[in-house]
């Protein structure tokens, strides 16, 4: 094993042991109703996705007061709930039982919901990050180390991740991933796993300038992009991966 590979895999294992450190901590709302916080905010979204049909995940109803903890993320965060909820419903059916489970908060159900959070940043973030520093960008050799450190001991995300069960390394991730795509002169995939970041948290709006006139100028046919002008099937991707995300809830809004 060379001295790099030791270097990398010696982050990547503190990385891991410092989010696991952090999710010993307390974090908002921790048993007091009638909110109760962060933890049933997720909690409560898997209950709503796996017992209602989608295109009432966004509606007031008796079964699906907004008031308490409304879906208020996009339609990709709506879907990753429902998978959370079904592994949920599998090991611990009582975490997730329409309108009978607020205020749930069993410590199984709590591991539970930390290890899919640090499984997620692992598979996502912390890959991306590897991808961008070792594999995407020309900077002194001795620097890759240290940024791959830096980028993922970012303290916010570790905090507000697992500190208050968040899954903002994903939309990061994704949008990682874009970025690398564009390093690597595929716009297209570029704009497809951004409209993904998008779709999962809102937030990555805030990135969309920089995409958006990127492609703009890929459009205008940049000959630095050397991507055929003819490719026009392809170039819809990225729109119909949008529809494809808000289909099933858009009927909310029909």
């Amino acid at each position: 094993m060379t001295i790099r590979v030791k270097e990398i895999v010696g982050i990547v294992l503190l990385n891991i042991l410092l989010r696991l450190l952090v999710s010993l901590g307390p974090y908002s709302g921790n048993n007091t109703p009638p909110m109760y916080g962060d933890y049933e905010a997720q909690r409560h979204w898997m209950e709503v996705t796996i017992n209602l049909p989608p295109e009432e995940w966004y509606n007031q109803s008796d079964l699906n007061d907004l008031n308490y903890w409304g879906l208020d993320y996009p339609p990709l965060t709506a879907y990753h709930s429902y998978l959370l909820g079904k592994l949920s419903q599998i090991f611990e059916p009582g975490s997730v039982a329409l309108t009978l489970s607020r205020g749930y908060e069993t410590l199984t159900h709590k591991m539970f919901m930390r290890f899919t959070v640090l499984i997620f940043d692992i598979l996502i973030y912390f890959s991306g990050a590897y991808l961008f520093v070792f594999h995407s960008i020309q900077i002194n050799s001795n620097k890759k180390t240290l940024l791959f450190a830096f980028i993922l001991t970012q303290p916010a995300l570790i905090l507000i991740d697992h500190g208050h069960f968040q899954y903002n390394s994903i939309s990061l991730g994704l949008s990682l991933w874009a970025i690398i795509a564009v390093l690597k002169e595929r716009p297209l995939l570029g704009s497809l796993l951004f409209t993904l970041s998008l779709n999962y948290k809102q937030m990555s709006l805030y990135y969309a300038p920089a995409f958006f006139f990127y492609l703009l100028g890929w459009s205008f046919g940049e000959p630095d992009l050397k991507i055929p002008s003819s490719d026009s099937d392809r170039k819809t991707r990225a729109g119909r991966c949008f529809n494809i995300c808000w289909d099933m809830v858009s009927t909310c809004w029909r």
